[in-house]
Order: C-alpha cells, then sequence, then structure tokens
C-alpha cells in the first residue's frame, strides 16, 4: 500500500508565524521541515505528498502559499492546498487567481476556531462556489459538534468537491461514538462529500490510539463513504500529539487490512489523485 499524503503540515518559522501553536510543547518550538518529513517517511511507502495549509498568522496566509510553490518547483512536493478567506469578498477573485500559478489543488479554511455562523453567510457559500468552477476540492476543517453546520453548507454547495478533515474531528477519549457517527452517515449521503482519513490518533486517551481503539470509528467511516470516497493523511506533525508518523502509517495498514488490495489503493492514493487532481 503506498501512500500519497494529503495532510502534510510544514513549520518553518523563520518564514512565518504559527501563533497557534504557542500553547502546544510539542509544536511550539522548532521547524518541521521537508527534510525531517523525508527522513521520517523513508521507506515507509510514501510515494508523494501535498502540503496543508497550517493556519499561519492571518497576515502570512499567501505568503506561506508562494513559499510551499517555490517547494514544489524544487520537487519536493506534489502541490498544495492553500489557504484563502471565503468569507470576504475583497480580494477573493484575485487570489483565485493567483493560486493559478502556485501549484494549488485544493484549499481551506479552518472552521473550527471560527465562529459557527461563519461558514452559513451567502458571502461564504457565493465565494465557496467560485472554488469549486474552477475544479478545486475545499477540505472542511469542523469539530464533531459542528457537522450539523458541515452538513447544511455541503448541501448549500452540491457542485463543490468538499473533504472531511481529520474523520469530522470525533470525541474519541470521550466516547462520543452515536452522535459523530449519525452525522457521518448524513453527511456520506452526499455524494460531493469525502473524507479524510487523518489525525484521529491525537483524539484517543492518551495510551490508547491503537487497533482495539480505532477500528469502530474507522469501520462506520467506511461503511458511511466507501473506500471510493476516503483519502489519507499523516497530520503531519500534529499526529505527533497522538502517536507519530510511523506507527500512524502502520495502524493505517492494520485498519484497512481487510479491504481489497483495490480498496486499499483508492484510499491510500487513488482517491487523491482524483479528488485533487494529482
Amino acid at each position: 500500500m503506498d501512500f500519497i499524503d494529503t495532510h502534510l503540515h510544514l513549520i518553518y518559522r523563520e518564514k512565518l508565524g504559527y501563533g497557534w501553536t504557542s500553547g502546544i510543547p510539542p509544536l511550539a518550538t522548532g521547524d518541521f521541515t521537508l527534510d525531517d518529513f523525508a527522513a521520517l517517511t523513508k521507506g515507509q511507502g510514501v510515494t508523494g505528498a501535498l502540503f496543508m495549509e497550517v493556519g499561519v498568522d492571518d497576515a502570512d496566509y499567501q505568503t506561506e502559499a508562494r513559499f510551499v510553490a517555490g517547494l514544489v518547483r524544487q520537487g519536493g512536493l506534489l502541490g498544495q492546498i492553500a489557504s484563502c478567506r471565503p468569507e470576504e469578498d475583497a480580494g477573493f477573485d484575485d487570489w483565485l487567481d493567483e493560486c493559478e500559478g502556485l501549484h494549488v489543488h485544493g484549499f481551506r479554511r479552518i472552521l473550527h476556531v471560527m465562529s459557527d455562523e461563519l461558514s452559513q453567510t451567502p458571502t461564504f457559500r457565493r465565494n465557496l462556489a467560485k472554488i469549486g468552477a474552477r475544479g478545486w476540492a475545499f477540505d472542511i476543517c469542523m469539530l464533531a459538534r459542528q457537522l450539523p453546520l458541515a452538513l447544511d453548507l455541503a448541501r448549500a454547495c452540491p457542485d463543490q468537491t468538499l473533504v472531511l478533515d481529520h474523520c469530522g474531528v470525533p470525541d474519541i477519549a470521550g466516547g462520543g461514538f452515536a452522535d459523530w457517527a449519525t452525522a457521518m452517515t448524513k453527511l456520506a449521503a452526499l455524494p460531493h462529500v469525502h473524507v479524510k482519513l487523518s489525525g484521529i490518533s491525537a483524539y484517543c486517551a492518551p495510551g490508547t490510539a491503537g487497533l482495539a481503539t480505532l477500528k469502530p470509528w474507522v469501520d462506520h467511516v467506511l461503511t458511511a463513504f466507501g473506500p471510493g470516497r476516503v483519502v489519507w493523511g499523516s497530520d503531519w506533525p500534529v499526529v505527533n500529539l497522538g502517536i507519530g508518523l510511523p506507527d500512524w502509517i502502520a495502524l493505517t495498514r492494520d485498519l484497512l487490512a481487510n479491504l481489497s488490495i483495490a480498496e486499499q489503493g483508492q484510499i491510500a492514493q487513488g482517491n487523491a489523485r482524483r479528488v485533487y487532481r494529482v
């Protein structure tokens, strides 16, 4: 099972600001570079990666995309999923135009740190439709309690390819399975919504992120969405808050072991190639 990583974060503190990391000791200091990622994944079957915007300080989000475009040109990445501000009309079209030349394969606006109303506004949805019209996917990053908002957004934007990050951020440690599962089933009923198998080891109680704990949650995702609408991501270096990248790769293989080789290939890289036009 060879992977395309659709959720690689990189941190270069001399280039950009990462204020959100200050309260998270494993991420608060030091860089997490492309060379670091390459060393961690050597021999692990990761054949390529898309950079995922990292929630840099607001003034830096366009600078981040321009910087990462340079890394793509150097051959270290397949492309990037860039940040955007669909809630603002001013400059939005110009940013999309510029991103045509920045090796962008999709966009994300982190919503779990914003007001619940942000994604529900006409401006946000109108601009989201512009992303879809250009053939780009949009990643939804919301907490489990916000999944009804994700459903409203998805229903309002039926022509926009959507990817729900981190399996909808389930409260695995708190045992919040029932409401999460119901919401995920409703989202999966919409054929333009996909889901990303990423990040979930960090949502487990300390020391419990293994096959036995995660299998029921992942099995529900696979049943609801089917192997044809699941993409894989490392969420590195945030995955260090869970089990770390090498162990997450190994655990992914175990979680998908009961699928056919063809289905494993869809999740590992086939769906990523289609959804993000890699």
